[in-house]
């Protein structure tokens, strides 16, 4: 097995959930070459694993915001061209999309894998694939695209997750500690109320600086309001993905609810608190090397001090 394809594309937790697959495929198969698609804007995140040979950044998100454009066509064209001038040996579609990942993998060249139809976030992506493996829906995702990928290339998955970051590799020199609290989620069911965040940062006056990432323009104002009543907060400058992770890296420590920036954290190891709201822990939490502590859970909200407990238990 010399040439494999990995198609996930987003969103960033879960392409940071594909990485302890990617790095047991590269253990297992040190003489392989390992491809991956994935959505532009974390393809800067993606190079940083040393298994990955070459990265396929793929502009959906953007080209479904103007399909009527004539460019947007174009590069598509030369998207599926540029797939397909290399023939791969296993293509791993661990998404199971229809549209985001299984037509992707059809356009590419070679034996398809992906989930059954049970097995599938879309069940009629499971159409699209050469083989299809069976794998439960009640599994941790991280564990889910590990058991896809080691069926596909023919091994058993082994031994804890190993997400392929090197924390004190990555880690900036900073001339005073901080801590990140990562306040920010696509999704309102899973935010933490912002009075929250203001009672939880200024309970952690003393414990160095604390900064504020934002993605987007209504991010950007709740880090603002947030640092504006938190004296040793700082909003964070807007960086590609593998500059953010060089400043997660070196953080004393992250507090943040269910977002692919908190998944990035423990992917690194860094000591987090994990504040669940809207969703379940036990699908998606955080796993990683690093001291971890889960507050809440689907229908809960954590109280403030239950999240300074759970900081000074680590």
């Amino acid at each position: 097995m010399s040439e494999v394809l990995f198609i996930k594309t987003s969103s960033l937790g879960d392409v940071i959930h594909h990485m302890p697959a990617l790095t047991e495929a590269r253990r297992r198969l040190p003489d392989g070459r390992f491809s991956w698609v994935v959505e532009e804007a974390f393809a800067p995140l993606v190079t940083l694993h040393p298994g990955v040979s070459g990265v396929i950044p793929i502009a959906g998100r953007r080209w479904r915001g103007a399909l009527l454009a004539p460019s947007v066509w174009r590069e598509i064209g030369d998207f599926a061209r540029g797939l397909r001038q290399r023939r791969y040996d296993a293509i791993v579609d661990t998404q199971g999309l229809l549209v985001k990942s299984a037509l992707v993998a059809r356009i590419a060249r070679g034996r398809r894998h992906g989930y059954d139809a049970d097995s599938a976030r879309e069940s009629a992506a499971a159409a699209l694939y050469d083989v299809r493996h069976k794998v439960s829906r009640e599994l941790h995702a991280t564990a889910r695209n590990r058991l896809l990928t080691a069926h596909a290339l023919g091994y058993e998955p082994e031994g804890p997750p190993d997400y392929g970051l090197d924390r004190a590799r990555l880690a900036e020199t900073a001339a005073r500690p901080y801590g990140i609290l990562l306040h920010a989620t696509a999704r309102a069911e899973k935010q933490w109320p912002e009075p929250h965040w203001i009672a939880l940062g200024q309970a952690l006056g003393g414990r160095g600086d604390l900064l504020l990432p934002w993605g987007n323009e209504t991010e950007r104002a709740r880090s603002d309001r947030i640092a504006a009543s938190v004296p040793q907060a700082r909003v964070a400058v807007r960086e590609p993905l593998d500059r953010i992770a060089r400043l997660i890296a070196g953080a004393a420590f992250v507090i943040g609810v269910d977002t692919g920036l908190l998944h990035l954290a423990a992917a690194l190891g860094v000591p987090l608190v994990a504040i669940f709201v809207g969703s379940e822990p036990g699908l998606t939490g955080p796993l990683g090397n690093g001291p971890i502590a889960v507050v809440g859970g689907r229908g809960e909200m954590p109280p403030v001090d239950a999240v300074l407990r759970a900081l000074d238990r680590l």
